[in-house]
């Protein structure tokens, strides 16, 4: 059983900052990549960001100087640390992960539940 938690959304004025953390528990025996999503009401899924276990980062281009994906292997972490927010940033973000769950397991993607981020004066 494997468990993906985010944690950290909020409510925050425009040009505010939000720090999501998302913490993967249970059954891991290596994550390959961690990513961040969003939904923002009456929209589709979008890709925000990624980190692979090797290190490669990458954002997508509406978030690109603004926000910083980080992770923390030993905790099976990752955080999206989000300045300079729009009202168009406006969505729930979901943490996703690819990992495997033993030596020589498939790949498996996993979800978080999603933290609500609403960016509003």
């Amino acid at each position: 059983q494997v468990q993906l938690v985010e944690s950290g959304g909020g409510l925050v004025q425009p040009g505010g900052s939000l720090r999501l953390s998302c913490a993967a528990s249970g059954s891991i025996f290596n994550i390959n990549a961690m990513r961040w999503y969003r939904q923002a009401p009456g929209k589709q899924r979008e890709w925000v960001a990624v980190i692979t276990s090797g290190g490669g980062i990458n954002y997508a281009d509406f978030v690109k100087g603004r926000f910083t994906i980080s992770g923390d292997k030993a905790k099976n972490t990752v955080y999206l640390q989000m300045n300079s927010l729009k009202p168009e940033d406006t969505a729930v973000y979901y943490c996703n992960a690819d990992l495997l769950t033993k030596f020589g397991a498939p790949v498996l993607n996993y979800w978080g539940q999603g933290t609500q981020v609403t960016v509003s004066s």
